[in-house]
């Protein structure tokens, strides 16, 4: 699909690094918001998740809209902590690590989930398959020092 491949080249830019964290999440609140919680923008490209977490050092809620990877026909979800091929880790990731319990919105119900960093092998054969999932991870890593987290996230019964 030639429109993916834009995307993808597109996103892997500087310049998107830097206007996307404002504008993208921005757009996905707003327009999740007007349809009650069935559509975001940026799943139109990637499917996506807004994340409702614990805020790590306020306790308050905080709702993002993410990328994700879906596993296991809805039961689990991979979120990547790629920023954008930002230096610092994204504030959402510090918000799992601090508190695990958070919640999806995802296909406009809300799920209770909790969240796991991936270490080790597991984050390596997941990284893997993030790649071949967005192959624009790729750059955001080589940008940065720091390692990109990445979570599985599974729905509490």
């Amino acid at each position: 699909m030639i429109g993916a491949r834009v995307v993808q080249k597109v996103s892997s830019t500087r310049g998107f690094a830097k206007v996307a964290p404002h504008v993208i999440p921005a757009l996905d609140r707003a327009v999740h918001r007007l349809t009650r919680g069935k559509v975001l923008l940026s799943a139109q490209m990637l499917p996506g998740v807004i994340l409702t977490s614990t805020g790590a050092r306020s306790g308050l809620p905080r709702r993002t809209p993410l990328a994700c990877m879906p596993e296991e026909n809805g039961r689990s979800w991979i979120l990547i902590g790629s920023n954008f091929g930002r230096a610092g880790h994204p504030a959402w990731t510090a918000n799992l690590l601090a508190h695990p319990d958070a919640e999806v919105s995802w296909k406009g119900r809300d799920i209770p989930v909790t969240a796991r960093l991936l270490e080790g092998e597991e984050r390596a054969a997941v990284w893997q398959a993030a790649l071949a999932f967005w192959p624009p991870y790729a750059t955001y890593q080589a940008r940065v020092e720091r390692e990109i987290r990445l979570f599985r996230i599974v729905r509490r019964s």
